[in-house]
């Protein structure tokens, strides 16, 4: 575990993946990336109508403050597209060997409206992939 992605979007969960990543980068003395995908999808508007980019850069600042308090720089990335293929292209691009992803805790209902990008993630991208709930 040399290079660690951590999907953040600024919930619950975010945070619990971002906590692990901290984790994980002391124990291992891994670099760090953090990744806030702008939600895009042909033929659809974005998931939701606030979810723009000033957004996903205040999640970005916020999580690297949270980064650098423990002493862990990171780089920041933040693509535009469908969020578990972004995440995946991202992680793939930056020769990232793990990504880790907090979970809505979507029940089968939610993921089959919304779809789960944790579970796409998880089960699609060539690195190690830790869902942290």
């Amino acid at each position: 575990m040399k290079k660690i992605l951590v999907a953040y979007d600024g919930t619950d969960p975010a945070d619990n993946a971002l906590a692990t990543t901290v984790e994980l980068a002391k124990v291992f003395d891994a670099t760090v990336g953090v990744v806030s995908v702008v939600p895009i999808r042909v033929g659809r508007a974005p998931m939701d109508p606030w979810d723009d980019r000033p957004i996903h850069e205040e999640q970005l600042r916020h999580a690297k403050e949270i980064l650098a308090e423990a002493g862990i720089e990171a780089q920041l990335h933040e693509p535009f597209g469908d969020p578990s293929r972004a995440i995946e292209r991202t992680a793939a691009e930056g020769g990232y060997d793990t990504i880790v992803i907090g979970s809505r805790g979507l029940g089968a209902l939610g993921r089959m409206l919304q779809g789960s990008v944790s579970e796409h993630v998880a089960t699609h991208a060539a690195a190690t992939v830790i869902v942290s709930r």
